[in-house]
C-alpha cells in the first residue's frame, strides 16, 4: 500500500493527492495500492491512525508533504519502509505555535481547533535521526515560502534528493515528479493492455 499523509490545513482532496491517486490507478495497481485518510488535528490521534492502516497493510510505502512528511518519517522510522517527503514540516511543534486556534480547511469547506497540547503531540513524534537514509526520498523547492529548503536538506542529509529550483510550498508542477515518486514508491509502471 502506499498511504499518502497530506499537510496541515489540507486533506484527501489536495491536487498532489488526487493527481497520485490517478496515476497509481493507471499503474493498474491492485485493490488497496492507495490510502489517503483525512487526518486528524491531532497529532496523536494521526499517529494511531496512520498506525492503524499500516498494521492491515502486507507492504507499505509512503508518501508525506509538508506535515505529512513530518509525520511520514516517524513511521518510516518505527516501520522500516520507504518514504518519499514532499517539502516536509521540519519542526512543526515550533513553526505551528503560530496557527494555533480556529483554522480553516483548504480543501472543501469547514475548519477545525488546533490546540496548544497539540505542539507537545508533535514534539513526541520528532525523528532527529534516520536510521537509514537509503529509504528516503525529498523533494524539495527552493521557491517553497513556508519552508526554508536548506533545512529540509540539512534534516535529510544522506538521503536521494530532488531539489527543485523554483517551485513553491504547494510543488504547483509536481506533475513534473510525480512518477519519480511512485517509482520510489516500489509501484511499478502500467503495463500495456
Amino acid at each position: 500500500m502506499i498511504l499518502y499523509l497530506h499537510g496541515f490545513r489540507s486533506s484527501p482532496l489536495s491536487n498532489k493527492a488526487r493527481m497520485l491517486a490517478r496515476l497509481v490507478a493507471a499503474r493498474d495497481a491492485a485493490p488497496g495500492a492507495w490510502a489517503c485518510p483525512q487526518l486528524p488535528p491531532s497529532p496523536r490521534e494521526t499517529a494511531a491512525l496512520i498506525e492503524g492502516l499500516a498494521d492491515s497493510a502486507a507492504s507499505l510505502a509512503l508518501i508525506g508533504s509538508s506535515l505529512g512528511g513530518f509525520y511520514a518519517t516517524w513511521l518510516a522510522e518505527r516501520r522500516g519502509c520507504r518514504a518519499v517527503l514532499l517539502n516536509p514540516a521540519i519542526r512543526p511543534f515550533d513553526d505551528l505555535r503560530a496557527h494555533l486556534g480556529r483554522q480553516p480547511l483548504f480543501h472543501g469547506g469547514g475548519e477545525f481547533e488546533f490546540r496548544p497540547e497539540y505542539l507537545d503531540e508533535l514534539l513526541a513524534l520528532d525523528t532527529p535521526r534516520l536510521t537509514d537514509p537509503d529509504r528516503y526520498l525529498l523533494v524539495a523547492a527552493t521557491g517553497d515560502e513556508v519552508i526554508d529548503y536548506r533545512t529540509m536538506v540539512r534534516k535529510y542529509a544522506g538521503c536521494e534528493q530532488v531539489v527543485i529550483d523554483g517551485s513553491d510550498h504547494a510543488l504547483s508542477d509536481f506533475d513534473a515528479y510525480a512518477g519519480r515518486v511512485l517509482d520510489f514508491c516500489g509501484l511499478p509502471p502500467a503495463t500495456n493492455r
